[in-house]
């Protein structure tokens, strides 16, 4: 079950092969059922999570009830809340598989104490963190500055693994826009080909 994690590990640092099997070691393996919760608002995330098959959307409802999904995280990637993993405060987010998936998660204990055994681990994370502040900075410019149409067409270009894998309400929620909306852009689009 750790195959996927250990060759995304050694995409970004050098480790030895005994450090990396202690670090794969520490994680718990989870299957998480389509609809199926890993975290909810409120509850105080204890966790991060490398995702090995399937799809989860982290979200949060405005009073409103209406979701904004702050992003998607499938194969390969990292879930969590990081607000509430690092400061012990409720989480403000929810964490959902929108299909049948399969996750390893580490507690926050264990990958301090890692920290602390093996240097690596910690620049793993550093390195993690600066590519997750880089993609929010990013998102952040792209939301103030592009229209709605070349925000769908940049997300459809930059994650066309994610997007198949979408309904027009879970994309409208991801770029802050209606789903008739979503759908009028894909008309256009079509209609323009």
């Amino acid at each position: 079950m750790t195959a996927a994690l250990k060759e995304h590990i050694l995409k970004h640092i050098q480790i030895s092969d005994e450090h990396l099997e202690e670090f794969c070691n520490a994680f718990t393996f989870q299957k998480i059922i389509k609809k199926e919760f890993l975290l909810k608002e409120g509850e105080h995330c204890k966790f991060e999570g490398f995702v090995i098959n399937g799809c989860f959307k982290v979200y949060h409802s405005d009073q409103k009830g209406t979701e904004q999904i702050l992003y998607f995280a499938i194969e390969d990637w990292w879930i969590t809340d990081v607000d509430s993993f690092t400061t012990l405060k409720p989480s403000q987010l929810n964490i959902q598989a929108l299909e049948n998936s399969e996750v390893l998660l580490i507690s926050k204990a264990d990958k301090e104490a890692l920290y602390q055994k093996i240097p690596e681990i910690e620049k793993l994370f550093r390195i993690m963190s600066q590519k997750t502040l880089i993609a929010l900075q990013r998102r952040i410019i792209e939301n103030l500055s592009k229209t709605a149409d070349q925000r769908y067409v940049d997300f459809i270009t930059k994650y066309p693994q994610i997007a198949g894998r979408l309904t027009n309400i879970q994309i409208g929620a991801y770029l802050g826009i209606s789903h008739e909306f979503v759908s009028r852009i894909r008309r256009k689009i079509v209609t323009k080909n």
